[in-house]
């Protein structure tokens, strides 16, 4: 019976133990960076497909209380993840700043609603620190690392999140997770 949860587990622990190992390679990466309330957060830009303006998308019934709905993008049907829902946070008026993060997550398009982007990051590996264990709006799983960014004498921390990890867990219902790892 203990073997199970392991078992079901494992796909979410490998992704997380090979971002860890490329993080710490050596190699510089890139992260786009976005706001969600007061909080900087950086995605891996290699799982970015493009950036477009909020609009409302169509309501789909009996969906989890984060999906806004669905937007058909050429001819594909995307699913909305609102990522403020998503963590908590309280809701804010969608303005002209706010943005939809198209992503391509385990062979599927799924959008995510962001207050704002700010911009795309090059962070060496020197620059990322572990993540403490704490119980926050995102489940520490998710987080791959704090990113220490200068900017002259003003320093700030980015967040740094396995997107791909949390938009593929088993509660975001949006893929199935046999799929995204074959």
């Amino acid at each position: 019976m203990s073997a199970t949860p392991s078992a079901e587990n494992r796909p979410a622990a490998a992704a997380a133990a090979a971002t860890a190992a490329t993080a710490m390679s050596g190699t510089p990466r890139e992260y786009l960076s976005f706001k969600l309330g007061s909080e900087e957060y950086g995605i891996d830009i290699l799982r970015v497909q493009e950036i477009r303006g909020y609009e409302p998308p169509t309501r789909i019934a009996n969906t989890q209380h984060f999906i806004k709905g669905v937007v058909n993008l050429r001819g594909v049907i995307v699913p909305i993840v609102d990522m403020r829902l998503r963590f908590g946070l309280p809701d804010v008026q969608y303005n002209s700043f706010t943005v939809v993060i198209i992503l391509n997550i385990g062979n599927r398009t799924v959008g995510m609603v962001v207050d704002s982007v700010s911009d795309v990051l090059e962070l060496a590996p020197g620059q990322i620190k572990p993540a403490p264990e704490f119980n926050g709006a995102i489940d520490a799983a998710y987080i791959t690392g704090l990113g220490t960014i200068k900017n002259g004498d003003v320093e700030r921390m980015l967040i740094l999140m396995d997107i791909e990890l949390m938009m593929t867990a088993p509660d975001m219902g949006l893929i199935d997770s046999d799929a995204a790892f074959h």
